[in-house]
């Protein structure tokens, strides 16, 4: 009977699956963590500019929310019938493009020669 409840279940997977959007947790926790470096100090001068920091704190906390699943949209369509790993090869050559990294792929096109002549 144990066999029959383990039926169909992989042993094995090859990459995270999908929690929320189609983003693995990894990717949720990332987008996670950058809303939280972001709203909450947003959220906690606003409350002191107006004189409750707690409220800012609560209106960060919606922030927060809305942000992860307005990322985890914005994911799914960029992932959407592409490979494992295309939207990070994507930001990778777009900070090399941007002079801010360097991308570890050769990204010339064009006639290539291997330097020797007859």
């Amino acid at each position: 009977m144990a066999d029959a409840e383990g039926h169909g279940l992989a042993e094995r997977l090859n990459e995270e699956p999908a929690i929320f959007r189609g983003c693995s947790s990894s990717e949720l926790v990332a987008i996670l963590l950058a809303a939280i470096a972001f709203w909450l100090p947003v959220g906690i001068l606003v409350g002191l500019a107006v004189g409750f920091p707690l409220m800012g704190v609560g209106g960060a906390a919606v922030f927060i929310l809305a942000t992860i699943f307005v990322s985890a949209t914005v994911f799914q369509r960029v992932k959407r019938g592409r490979p494992t790993g295309y939207y990070q090869q994507l930001v990778l050559l777009t900070l090399h493009r941007a002079g801010l990294r360097r991308a570890p792929v050769i990204l010339r096109s064009g006639f290539w020669d291997v330097g020797r002549r007859l």
